[in-house]
């Protein structure tokens, strides 16, 4: 059997109980659950693959699969929460597809609507392979999830599964054959139902001659019609299902129709699903795979470094290049390994370029690169690189800017607080020699020790302006992060503590930024799974109380004081503090009178896996579901938030506050567990009009054999609400030379007036066009067209984050909204690459030693873009890889192998990921007949290959 038909075949089995796995509830299965459901299973064979292939053990997760076991199966327990993050997007992506595009048929295959459907799966899956090929990872998911929903309601809305089909139809992600004998639009297809009875309203003819069919669907009492004898999608809110013939034959619960095929339906979707998922895999293979599902060997988090290269920073530059290494050589090799590195230089006047690698050996042969030029005044261009950054990295990053100066672009904090919320990644500003005051622009005059010395304990924390230093403060408290103020020398010593917060387990258990002038006290909680817990102070306040679970308080500061809880580390305007562990509450004061250096930030962090995701989202009331907001949530009135639990199957969520992140007052929501899919809805009544954070408690109702307990989690990014609102819908394939335009609209209840909008890319080279501003009247809303186009030669797979930003006058404030649009460049070629036998010694001719080997060509074609990748798919010997000489386009293969292990599968891959596989035989007669099969399998094949299918897969498991 071919090597997909092996993969795909182990995974249905698996679905339909066979190995005991994926036994199903009896309730109705949504596209919620079949899509995890999918992307748990083709997980685990490219997990248990990539072992294979290491010379590792394998064992599988318990049943039923989590996002948790997996994770931990495939070695990764580091990549928690990236993987649910990417399982995450991709659900809701196929969810929104109910929502935005409801009434489009062939997103639904609704309508008899197959060639329309079909192409949007086989464009869509183009762009999926080349999004995961170029690394732009969250825009194959979001193009995955929006593919996925068509062909999951393929095999409800359609009569495959009452044709007798037990497998799904390979024929739908291709795009070079039929996908079956669709009924003629004159065709009649059904009768209608004996009253509620639908089990046999599709005619005996249409199931006799195999033909395909599907039921049509209107909301619209009055204009709703169909082709005279056509099937009904049916249900309720279907206006035709009441026309001749009555009834429908949808399968998308257990009450439509034709609910008794639910579970046939469902199941025959996830098989699908996971037979798209296997495809996506052997064209990228299986690690870029399983990175594009945020699973990685490391942290699964981006190490995103944006650096001052001005005159300026001359003499810092070898001290930013040693602390920026410290960050990377701490980190690889080691299960914290970032997935990725990002590398954005600034100086006046430029921003750039933006450096992406995942080799940690290649970012530093950049930082190696680096070298101070350009410059002039003491401000620098520190929030275009901070931008450029943000509109690049992937969720949750960590971002360290390095920079000796002020920002001349602070116009642009508004758009860097906009993406810090959109990637809710961590922003830590470290100012090189900012302490000293005077900075020194060309070639630094050498300054004696002493008075270095004297001029730093005169002059330490006011090196910058106090405006110029609240802009990154206001920003740091917006990402999470920290200032921290030191002199060159200092650099490496401070980010060596601040890189502790890299870790891919640090959770937040509380963060505040406040001014001086009262006492400030804040609680935390620390449960049984955290460890190294820390406190990290800027701005140095004198005195710090702490007052442990057990009710002991120290003042950090005191001589000796801090032995007891705490030992205490502090460089520049910084204050580490580790605390010894006990479980239970803390609290922490600081006193009005320990504040006289003025505002200071706070942040308590510790290292567990349990952790949480969460998303505003907004209730649909014609699909009964709600949808993950673009935007920022109204001001002042109420909202839902939707939250995952992180690194536990077994936690529950008890409590989720909306927390001022300024203040002590906090809105509590209401929470409403959902089910078998680990989420809670949470309403709140208000949302503040000031900055705040998510906090979050639960219980561990397990902990891992052990009691439970209780945990608290607080989000580092803090959240902003409008009184604008701003709304927008793209198509979600972008062409080069195409007009591309996304209209988009503005409002506001009770106010008006002008309003601002700026329109941006994640990319120079990425053109926008539209309104500068809007004109508003109170309660109507404003319309207009952001228009953006690309270079010609942008590949497949490039991502573009369009950000429309709106901002009102007076209390309005500032609201945008953010898509991710897909770039797909057109191409002819549809097939995959070819294999050419071109020498063979086989076992028969050569039984002495007990091994065979061959050597094959693979090219794809006079008019073909060329071999991407060649896999070994199946098979326990070596093989050797080469460009053919003269042809880089082509490859040549030889393979060596025992005689013991008589089985050879490549899997063969395009740069546009066509795929398809190879199968040869150690026993073939003679080398002139050797079994050379390059076959696409199809129904037929599954069918007679399952039985012995079973039963190599029952030995190996």
């Amino acid at each position: 059997m071919p090597a997909t038909g092996t993969a795909f075949c182990s995974i249905l089995l698996l679905q339909v109980g066979v190995l005991g796995f994926g036994i199903l509830p009896e309730s109705s299965q949504d596209h919620l659950e079949i899509t995890e459901r999918a992307i748990l299973n083709v997980t685990v064979q490219a997990c248990r693959a990539l072992a294979e292939s290491e010379g590792n053990q394998f064992t599988l997760p318990p049943q039923p699969f989590t996002v948790t076991g997996v994770a931990v199966a495939c070695r990764a327990q580091s990549s928690v929460r990236s993987f649910q993050q990417a399982v995450r997007s991709i659900v809701l992506r196929n969810v929104r597809v109910d929502i935005q595009r409801a009434l489009n048929s062939s997103f639904h295959f609704d309508d008899e609507s197959f060639a329309g459907g079909r192409s949007i799966i086989v464009q869509g899956l183009q762009t999926v392979m080349a999004s995961t090929l170029e690394g732009n990872f969250e825009g194959a998911r979001e193009s995955l999830g929006t593919i996925s929903h068509p062909l999951q309601d393929f095999y409800s809305h359609s009569n495959w599964v009452e044709l007798g089909n037990t497998f799904p139809n390979p024929n739908l992600i291709k795009s070079d054959t039929g996908i079956g004998n669709i009924a003629a639009p004159s065709r009649a297809t059904c009768r209608s139902c004996d009253g509620d009875d639908c089990r046999d309203n599709i005619l005996e003819d249409i199931i006799r001659e195999q033909i395909l069919t599907s039921g049509y669907f209107s909301l619209n009492p009055i204009s709703a019609t169909k082709p005279n004898g056509k099937c009904s999608h049916g249900g309720a809110i279907d206006q035709t299902s009441s026309l001749e013939p009555t009834g429908g034959i949808n399968k998308d619960t257990f009450g439509s129709d034709h609910g008794f095929l639910h579970m046939e339906a469902a199941d025959m979707a996830t098989a699908a699903t996971s037979q798209m998922l296997e495809n996506i895999r052997e064209a990228a293979g299986d690690v870029p795979f399983l990175r594009m599902l945020g699973i990685s060997r490391g942290s699964g988090k981006a190490l995103c470094l944006v650096i001052d290269t001005t005159q300026s920073m001359a003499d810092a530059i070898a001290a930013v290049r040693d602390a920026a290494s410290l960050l990377v050589d701490g980190q690889a090799g080691t299960d914290n390994e970032p997935s990725s590195y990002l590398l954005v230089p600034f100086n006046d006047p430029g921003v750039g370029p933006l450096n992406r690698t995942d080799d940690a050996g290649v970012l530093e042969n950049l930082l190696e690169d680096l070298s101070a030029s350009g410059g002039g005044d003491d401000l620098e261009l520190s929030l275009g690189g901070l931008r450029l950054a943000l509109s690049n990295v992937p969720q949750s990053s960590d971002i360290f800017l390095f920079t000796d100066a002020a920002a001349k672009d602070r116009q642009l904090k508004s758009s860097v607080i906009v993406l810090i919320e959109r990637t809710q990644s961590v922003v830590y500003f470290l100012l090189v020699g900012t302490t000293t005051g005077n900075r020194q622009r060309g070639r630094p005059r050498p300054i004696p020790a002493r008075r270095r010395r004297r001029r730093r304990q005169q002059q330490r924390g006011n090196g910058i302006a106090p405006s110029d230093a609240q802009l990154y403060r206001d920003l740091a408290q917006a990402a999470g992060g920290l200032v921290i103020q030191v002199e060159r020398e200092e650099l490496s010593e401070a980010t060596q503590i601040i890189g502790q917060l890299s870790n891919s387990s640090v959770v937040t258990l509380v963060q505040a930024s406040w001014n001086p002038g009262r006492d400030e006290s804040f609680a935390f909680r620390v449960d049984q799974t955290t460890n190294n817990v820390r406190i990290f102070l800027t701005g140095n306040p004198e005195r710090l109380v702490l007052t442990d679970p057990a009710g002991s308080t120290v003042t950090v500061g005191e001589a000796g004081a801090e032995s007891s809880i705490a030992s205490s580390r502090s460089v520049g305007n910084f204050r580490s503090l580790e605390l010894k562990k006990k479980v239970g509450e803390w609290r922490a004061t600081v006193p009005s009178t320990a504040t006289s250096a003025g505002p200071y930030s706070l942040r308590v962090t510790g290292q567990s896996p349990i952790d949480f995701l969460f998303d505003f989202v907004e209730y649909v009331p014609s699909q009964n579901t709600f949808d993950v907001l673009d935007t920022r949530p109204s001001a002042g009135t109420n909202a839902t938030l939707l939250v995952t639990l992180t690194g536990s199957d077994t936690a529950t969520v008890t409590n989720v506050s909306l927390v001022e992140s300024a203040g002590l007052r906090e809105v509590e929501g209401l929470v409403e567990p959902q089910g078998s899919g680990g989420g809670f809805l949470v309403r709140v009544s208000r949302i503040p009009s000031v900055p705040f954070v998510v906090r979050v408690k639960g219980e561990e109702v397990n902990g891992g054999g052990g009691d439970a307990f209780l945990f608290q989690r607080q989000s580092p990014t803090s959240f902003r609400a409008s009184n604008l609102s701003i709304e927008a819908q793209a198509e979600s394939i972008l062409v080069p030379g195409s007009p591309f335009s996304v209209p988009f609209s503005v409002s506001a209840e009770g106010g008006g007036g002008n309003v601002s909008i700026r329109i941006t890319t994640n990319d120079p080279l990425y053109v926008t066009d539209g309104p500068e501003s809007l004109a508003l009247e109170p309660g109507v809303s404003a319309g207009g067209v952001a228009g953006v186009s690309v270079p010609l030669n942008t590949p497949s797979g490039a991502t573009v984050t369009l950000v429309i930003e709106a901002e009102g006058p007076g209390e309005l404030g500032i609201n945008y909204i953010v898509l991710r649009i897909s770039v797909f460049n057109p191409v002819s070629d549809f097939t995959a690459p070819v294999c050419e036998l071109l020498s063979v010694v086989n076992c028969l001719q050569n039984s002495s030693d007990a091994s065979w080997n061959l050597t094959v060509r693979v090219s794809d074609g006079p008019q073909g873009t060329g071999v991407e990748r060649v896999n070994l798919t199946r098979g326990d010997g070596t093989l050797l890889l080469a460009p053919a000489p003269g042809d880089p386009d082509v490859i040549l293969a030889t393979y060596n192998a025992s005689c013991d292990s008589p089985e050879l599968g490549l899997a063969v891959a395009d740069r546009v990921g066509n795929v398809d596989t190879c199968s040869f035989d150690a026993f073939t007669a003679n080398s002139g007949a050797a079994r050379v099969m390059l076959e696409r399998w199809g129904l037929n094949y599954v069918a007679l290959g399952l039985a012995l299918e079973v039963t190599r897969r029952l030995n190996l498991w």
